[in-house]
C-alpha cells in the first residue's frame, strides 16, 4: 500500500518528503498549491477533506490520513524497516520526544511568527514591531539547541533519526529568513542536507519556495 504525500516546496511538508526518502517506503508525491481554492490547492474542498485546516503536509495511507509534520515523521519511521529512524528503547525514545517537542514548540515558533508577520497573513494583520522579538526569541532557542546538539554527529544517540530532520529543516528556514545561525549548527545542518535521501527529496521540489 503506497503512501501519498501532499506537500509544497520547502514548507513543513519537505520534512515528510525527506523522511520518506530515508525510509525506503514506496510513496507518491502530490504538489499542493498553498492558498489556492482550485483542484490541486490547499483551500479546495477536496483537499480539505484530508486536512480541514487547508495546510500541508498531509499523508494518506490506505484509510489513514495523518496531518502535522512531527506525527507524520513518526508514522513513517514506525513503518520503515530502518529501526534507527525512531528510537525503540524507552529512555532514548523519551529523549527523542523531548527534542522533537522542543523543535516544534520552541525553536520553530519565532521563525513562524516572523514568517506570518512578513508574508503569510493578510497585510492589515501584520505587526512589524514583533519582528525584533522573533530574533531575540530564536537566539534564546539556539542556546538551548546547542545543548542538545553540542558536537555530536546526530542529535539522538549514534544514528540519524527523524529528530535530525526536524532540527535541520528548521535551521534551513532560519537561513532563508536571514536569521543568524552559529557556524557549528550550520555545519551540522549541511552534513544532514548532504545525505543522499535529502538530495533526492530536494530534486522533487522547487527549493525557492519556503511556504
Amino acid at each position: 500500500m503506497m503512501i501519498i504525500l501532499f506537500g509544497s516546496g520547502q514548507s513543513r511538508s519537505f520534512r515528510a518528503l525527506w523522511a520518506l526518502e530515508e525510509s525506503g517506503l514506496e510513496y507518491e508525491y502530490r504538489h499542493v498549491v498553498i492558498g489556492s481554492p482550485k483542484q490541486n490547492g490547499s483551500q479546495s474542498e477536496q483537499y480539505k477533506q484530508l486536512n480541514f485546516q487547508g495546510k500541508v503536509p498531509s499523508i494518506k495511507h490506505g484509510d489513514s490520513v495523518i496531518n502535522e509534520s512531527s506525527a507524520i515523521l513518526n508514522y513513517i519511521a514506525t513503518l520503515s524497516s530502518d529501526i534507527n529512524l525512531i528510537p525503540t528503547d524507552l529512555a532514548s525514545r523519551a529523549y527523542y520526544d523531548e527534542v522533537c517537542s522542543f523543535v516544534i514548540s520552541d525553536l520553530e515558533q519565532p521563525l513562524w511568527t516572523y514568517g506570518k508577520h512578513t508574508f503569510a497573513i493578510p497585510k492589515e494583520l501584520r505587526v512589524s514591531d514583533v519582528l525584533p522579538v522573533t530574533h531575540w526569541e530564536f537566539n534564546k532557542s539556539l542556546k538551548a539547541l546547542n545543548n542538545y546538539v553540542k558536537d555530536k554527529e546526530f542529535v539522538v544517540g549514534s544514528h540519524f533519526t527523524m529528530a535530525d530532520i526536524l532540527i535541520c529543516h528548521t535551521l534551513n528556514w532560519a537561513e532563508a529568513f536571514k536569521f543568524e545561525v552559529p557556524d557549528n549548527l550550520l555545519a551540522y545542518k549541511e552534513r544532514m542536507y548532504a545525505r543522499p535521501a535529502c538530495l533526492k527529496a530536494l530534486k522533487k521540489i522547487d527549493p525557492a519556495k519556503f511556504i
